[in-house]
């Protein structure tokens, strides 16, 4: 191989590399930190479905935390923030929306709940 077409594919693996970075640095921070949301546990429209209604927004529920054990609860889930791909997210978007019920709505990853109280008052 040739100096040349040497020096070529370097600059290629070089600029598909600079390319990529961006992207990555976006996955990770997009889930960099936990959150915790505190709000009422409720069942949701689609089978096996949760939310949580917190103050300034529903999260729908996702993760192997027991969920229905906890339906009327007012609880602390601490996790991250999903984003799941425009397909995947437009399959669930109108119960989102009901769910929602005109407030802004998004997906969460639940890794841990904490019972807050027994009720939602």
């Amino acid at each position: 191989m040739s100096s040349l077409a040497k020096l070529g594919l370097f600059a290629l693996f070089a600029a598909l590399l600079l390319m990529a970075r961006p992207a990555a640095a976006q996955t990770q921070s997009s889930s960099a930190s936990p959150k915790s949301v505190t709000g009422c546990v409720t069942k949701g429209v689609e089978p096996h479905g949760f939310y949580i209604a917190g103050d300034d927004m529903n999260w729908e529920l996702a993760g192997k935390v027991d969920f229905a054990a906890h339906v009327g609860h007012k609880v602390t889930v601490t996790g991250h923030v999903l984003r799941r791909a425009a397909a995947q997210e437009a399959k669930y978007a109108d119960s989102e929306k009901q769910e929602a019920n005109g407030k802004k709505y998004g997906d969460f990853l639940a890794t841990d709940l904490k019972m807050v109280s027994d009720t939602c008052q």
